[in-house]
């Protein structure tokens, strides 16, 4: 005769209604500290700025990050998490190729004007970690491949539709969409250059007429 099958034992509705006090909990002091990081960055991050931002107490905020170095982490993934549900997924609603890339480029752009006055934790992180090698920067660059993988997909997926050249480059005209964001966030967040949104969007169908095919 067999075992009868282990079940789990469902959870007690104050156990229930406690787990998900505390994740909205942690889901108020991540949304607070990523506010606080686009001003003062990831190194400014702090459990006891976090507290005082939070309004909640040190040890409360510590319960939920128990280290510095944790809190840094988890703001580094909620920002791209966020990132995606605002860029990447929305995107996959145009069609694949030529389409689909261009919408990533006006979501990435908008997303960038929104971070005018906020600071972009991509760009902040990496100046602050670039040669700091530890967790945080670990996690800096893998939410970075994983946006700029699916920006080569996506490029790789316009040349296989037909849209861009067979001989397009994806690694250079990747390195080259990507560039435009950087200086687009430079020059309008440092330099308050007048029209570097329009000049952003010039260069890339700059970009793309030079690689698109006469079809298209």
């Amino acid at each position: 005769m067999s075992a009868p099958e282990p079940h789990t034992k469902p959870r007690a509705p104050r156990e229930a209604r406690a787990l998900h006090k505390g994740q909205q909990t942690r889901a108020v002091i991540l949304d607070a500290a990523l506010g606080l990081a686009s001003q003062v960055g990831l190194e400014g991050l702090s459990i006891g700025a976090l507290a005082d931002v939070a309004g909640m107490s040190k040890s409360g905020v510590f319960a939920h990050f128990g280290s510095r170095e944790e809190l840094q982490i988890a703001v580094v993934r909620e920002y791209h998490e966020r990132f995606e549900q605002e860029v990447f997924h929305p995107a996959l609603k145009a069609p694949r190729g030529l389409p689909r890339l261009r919408a990533l480029f006006a979501l990435w752009m908008a997303r960038t004007s929104v971070e005018i006055d906020s600071g972009c934790i991509y760009i902040s992180g990496a100046v602050e970690f670039d040669d700091r090698p530890g967790p945080v920067r670990d996690a800096l660059v893998a939410t970075v491949e994983t946006w700029m993988s699916a920006m080569r997909r996506t490029i790789s997926a316009a040349r296989d539709e037909g849209h861009l050249r067979p001989d397009t480059d994806t690694e250079q005209l990747l390195f080259e969409v990507h560039g435009l964001i950087l200086a687009l966030h430079y020059e309008a967040r440092f330099l308050r250059k007048p029209h570097s949104f329009e000049r952003a969007k010039a260069g890339f169908e700059g970009l793309i007429a030079h690689c698109q095919t006469a079809a298209v």
